[in-house]
């Protein structure tokens, strides 16, 4: 499965606390199809994870688990449910046509030695002896992206869906 977070792939599924959720859709013989985590604090539901293994895709399934979701989310009386998700077309295009509305943005800097030497040191303003940055992973305001794009390789713009569930 593939996600526009190519670069925070956890090598375990975390825990998802109650009253938070996680869903699996499964084949016969227990193949992973699709699944979906969601947290919930207070008044707002978030999903942390939708996923659709590329054999499954296309065929309705992460819309089944959305609905599924939903249902889950509403019954527990939080109102809004909602995903954090960056720039790529496909995602964007599934978010939409699912009802959710884009209401936030800002961006993810990456910068990275391996890309160019001196991103790190751009990126930090004091170096601490004995301490060499290699990789460093920024938030910044979407005013910045122009010169955020002119200065590191990476940028990625983060976007919120939401929908009201209630």
């Amino acid at each position: 499965m593939n996600t526009p977070y190519f670069d925070n792939v956890l090598t375990s599924k975390p825990e998802v606390p109650a009253p938070g959720f996680a869903l699996v859709a499964a084949a016969e013989l227990g193949a992973v199809k699709g699944i979906i985590d969601v947290t919930v604090d207070d008044e707002l539901a978030t999903i942390d994870t939708v996923a659709v293994h590329p054999d499954y895709q296309h065929q309705g399934l992460g819309r089944a688990l959305l609905t599924e979701a939903r249902a889950r989310v509403s019954a527990l009386g939080v109102p809004t449910l909602d995903a954090w998700t960056r720039d790529d077309p496909a995602t964007l295009s599934w978010y939409r046509a699912m009802g959710f509305t884009e209401s936030q943005h800002y961006l993810h800097v990456y910068a990275n030695y391996y890309a160019d030497v001196s991103e790190p040191d751009r990126a930090i303003s004091e170096r601490r002896v004995g301490l060499r940055p290699m990789t460093a992973f920024l938030h910044a305001s979407l005013e910045n992206e122009q010169p955020m794009r002119e200065q590191f390789a990476r940028v990625h713009v983060c976007r919120r869906f939401a929908m009201d569930v209630l």
